[in-house]
């Protein structure tokens, strides 16, 4: 498996404007090193503590995202260089995001994560959550937080009509929010959808965040 090469056939599929976020969970630092190697600055990782330590062994200009589900007590370990949060799902997670970046005097961009698959076990807001979220004080009091955009996954199926309808619906959440909430707030513009195997169809859709994993690293290693 060659790392570059496998870059190289994606970045040529990703149009201007899509950022390829590499998912590098459980890779060790070397294959993240060549990815770096081969121009590839914008990594995605879902456990905090491996996120810090692959953070002060890599070079200092790699951006990286939290994709995973993001636990209020490892909050600290990510707060003072992650560049984006992909995952935030509940108000309560909102809240401690911004209390720690206050602590660390920080302002976080996050993305809010929708529930759009038909699978129970996905994580995510609905609108009306979203909303009323959007609309309470303790939002309106938060400071350190800057909301850009929208995430979602789809669900785990070859039914691409169905992943391609649930990336629709996610583009729909994004347009409605826009406009009722950050009308006038021009970095309210990223839609996180789509991963190694529907990336293609999330771009369609209006993806500006693609997070793909197996197809640069190979298949994820569990036993870590």
């Amino acid at each position: 498996m060659n790392i570059a090469e496998n870059l190289e056939k994606i970045r040529q599929t990703v149009p201007n404007g899509v950022t390829l976020v590499a998912v590098s969970k459980t890779k060790p630092v070397e294959d993240l090193q060549a990815a770096y190697d081969a121009g590839q600055r914008v990594f995605g990782e879902n456990h905090a503590l491996e996120m810090r330590d692959k953070h002060e062994a890599l070079p200092k200009d790699i951006q990286w995202h939290f994709i995973g589900h993001l636990q209020t007590n490892k909050i600290k370990y990510i707060i003072p260089f992650v560049s984006l949060i992909h995952s935030v799902d509940s108000p309560k997670l909102l809240h401690e995001i911004n209390k720690e970046a206050t602590k660390k005097g920080c302002k976080v961009d996050c993305l809010l994560q929708f529930h759009i698959a038909t699978e129970e076990t996905k994580f995510g807001l609905d609108h009306d959550k979203a909303s009323a979220m959007l609309r309470s004080d303790d939002y309106k009091a938060m400071q350190n937080i800057n909301i850009v955009g929208v995430m979602g996954m789809a669900t785990n199926t070859d039914d691409m009509a169905l992943v391609r309808s649930e990336f629709r619906n996610l583009k729909g959440i994004f347009e409605k929010l826009k406009a009722e909430f950050f009308a006038d707030k021009q970095d309210f513009a990223q839609i996180s959808m789509g991963m190694s195997g529907d990336y293609p169809i999330a771009i369609e859709e209006g993806s500006t965040l693609v997070r793909v994993g197996s197809a640069i690293f190979g298949a994820r290693n569990y036993n870590i």
